[in-house]
C-alpha cells in the first residue's frame, strides 16, 4: 500500500500499483516494482507503514475507521481506540428510550456476545448428539434394547461439557475475559489448549 503526498498532504491512498499522473508527468504502474524507495519518495510516493496497536479482534470489538497520517517523512496507517461489543443482552429501545416491541407485543432484545457464544455451544452439542439420537429412539421403541454404555457415557459427557462451557461464558467479567476463553496456548507437553476446553470424542 502506498500514499501520494504533495506539499506534505496525503492526496490519495494507492492500494495496488497503477499508472499515476503527478504534476505534468504520467508514470507507469511498473515504477512501484522497479524504482527504489528513494526514487518513489522523490516524486511523492511513500510506502504506508501500518500501526495496528489499537486494532482489535473484530469478533469482540468495533474498530474505528482507519486513519492515515504523514509526519517525519513517513505515512502511517492506524486506528483509534476500539469499542468492546455488547457483552450482555439488553432491551431494544428507540431513540427516545422507549422499549421496542415486536408485532405480538413482546419486548425485543439486543443480544450480547454471551448469548451468541452460548448459542454456538448449544448448536455444537446438538450436532455431536444427533448421530447417536437413534440409539435413544430405538431404546424407547424396542422393549429389550438398551443404549450401549459408551453411547450413554458420551451423551452425558457432551451435555455436561456444554453446561460447563455456558457457565464459563456467563462468568466472563468483560469482553477480554470472554475472548480469553477461546485463546489457544501451547502447553509444556506441546499440546494446544484453551480455557473453554473441548467437547468429548465418542469412543468405540
Amino acid at each position: 500500500m502506498y500514499a501520494l503526498v504533495i506539499d506534505n498532504q496525503i492526496q490519495q491512498i494507492i492500494t495496488a500499483p497503477k499508472s499515476l499522473v503527478i504534476g505534468d508527468v504520467r508514470y507507469p504502474a511498473k515504477i512501484f516494482q522497479l524504482w527504489t524507495k528513494a526514487e518513489k519518495k522523490a516524486i511523492g510516493i511513500y510506502e504506508v507503514v501500518t500501526d495496528s496497536s489499537n486494532f482489535k479482534d473484530e469478533e469482540y470489538y468495533v474498530n474505528t475507521d482507519e486513519q492515515y497520517n504523514f509526519a517525519d517523512g513517513q505515512v502511517t496507517r492506524s486506528w483509534g481506540t476500539a469499542t468492546a461489543k455488547r457483552l450482555n443482552d439488553e432491551n431494544a429501545v428507540d431513540s427516545d428510550g422507549n422499549n421496542i416491541l415486536d408485532e405480538d407485543g413482546n419486548q425485543m432484545i439486543n443480544y450480547g456476545l454471551k448469548t451468541e457464544k452460548k448459542r454456538i455451544v448449544k448448536q455444537q452439542a446438538e450436532g455431536l448428539l444427533a448421530p447417536t439420537d437413534w440409539y435413544v429412539v430405538k431404546a424407547t421403541e424396542v422393549e429389550d434394547y438398551s443404549v450401549p454404555s459408551n453411547i450413554t457415557t458420551f451423551r452425558s459427557a457432551v451435555r455436561a461439557k456444554s453446561n460447563e462451557m455456558e457457565t464459563a461464558i456467563d462468568n466472563a467479567a468483560d469482553v477480554d475475559a470472554l475472548k480469553t476463553l477461546y485463546d489457544y496456548t501451547e502447553q509444556e507437553d506441546g499440546s494446544v489448549t484453551r480455557p473453554l476446553g473441548e467437547f468429548p470424542v465418542l469412543e468405540n
